[in-house]
């Protein structure tokens, strides 16, 4: 499934009555259960050594074996978070190595769909991060400023066989505009994931309905579906219950395992991991709320153990 083939009409993820699980928290899986430090959170770091990749490669193989036993698809999300040219060039990296990195973490995700069985579909998503921190807003972006900031690691996906690409963490709708600019510019099909705090709201204070609303109007539709990740359900699960045309807008999430803040998480120095049973209850009642939700994954704090738990919810 290569990126200059697959429209949005075509993400198998889209096709009526589709489940598809994608992976967890990442980052938090390595840091605390794997004792990996990760500067700035940069997963992609671990690509530059064998063991490192191993790593990853483990990870990801975990994810669709979960996939393979409930008969589901999967949609991975490359290591690339913090690979775009503002974190990454705080991290030292020059565009050439960011791009050569980007280009090595799809290299890994084909190397992991193609040993999977035949049977599960497997969709690669280049992962993009927002230039501030995720928590907070800080700098609110324009549309062109975004698009400058985040066109060349939309470029190097462009230019791999990533199928589509998915931007995580979003804070504020300028950002947004200027990566759904940026994407469709570069003819790939692109996912726009939000976070709220814990009354349902981008740090911002936007509505997440007014958000979608606003990209959506400002780059005529050319959103593939939305998501919302680093968030516990309890923080939005009011928004979805409330209802309205929007929300068969919103096709994914990725839940932090934790109910608390980002403030609260911000000042943690242990991981909480939450229940994954519980979680998984959880995300069966934000799709009782919203039956569009098909893309289901974990974010801060989770692991394979809650993805396997939320598969299970789904076969229930």
């Amino acid at each position: 499934m290569g990126s200059q083939a697959v429209h949005r009409s075509q993400l198998p993820q889209l096709a009526p009555g589709a489940t598809f699980l994608t992976d967890s928290g990442l980052e938090t899986d390595l840091i605390f259960h794997h004792g990996i430090e990760l500067p700035h959170f940069a997963a992609f770091t671990l690509l530059e050594d064998p063991a490192g990749r191993a790593t990853l490669e483990r990870y990801f193989a975990d994810h669709v074996e979960i996939a393979t036993r409930a008969g589901l698809g999967i949609v991975l999300e490359t290591p690339t978070w913090r690979a775009g040219d503002a974190w990454g060039l705080r991290l030292g990296y020059t565009p050439g190595q960011l791009a050569a990195a980007n280009r090595a973490a799809v290299e890994l995700l084909v190397d992991v769909r193609e040993a999977a069985s035949p049977a599960v579909p497997v969709v690669i998503s280049g992962c993009i991060g927002p230039r501030g921190d995720g928590y907070e807003p800080g700098e609110l972006l324009s549309p062109a400023e975004a698009e400058r900031c985040h066109r060349p690691q939309i470029e190097t996906f462009a230019d791999t066989a990533a199928d589509l690409v998915t931007a995580m963490t979003l804070t504020h709708v300028g950002e947004a505009v200027g990566i759904v600019r940026a994407a469709t510019a570069a003819e790939l099909p692109v996912v726009i994931s939000f976070t709220v705090e814990t009354d349902g709201r981008l740090p911002d204070g936007t509505t997440l309905p007014a958000a979608i609303a606003e990209v959506d109007e400002a780059t005529e539709d050319a959103t593939a579906y939305y998501m919302v990740n680093c968030a516990h359900p309890t923080h939005f699960e009011h928004v979805l219950e409330a209802g309205g045309a929007w929300t068969a807008r919103m096709r994914g999430v990725r839940a932090n395992a934790s109910r608390l803040s980002h403030a609260e998480l911000d000042e943690a120095t242990a991981l909480d991991d939450g229940d994954p049973q519980e979680l998984a209850a959880d995300y069966s009642r934000l799709r009782a709320h919203a039956p569009s939700l098909s893309v289901l994954g974990g974010c801060c704090g989770t692991d394979a153990r809650h993805v396997e738990a939320i598969a299970a919810g789904c076969a229930a």
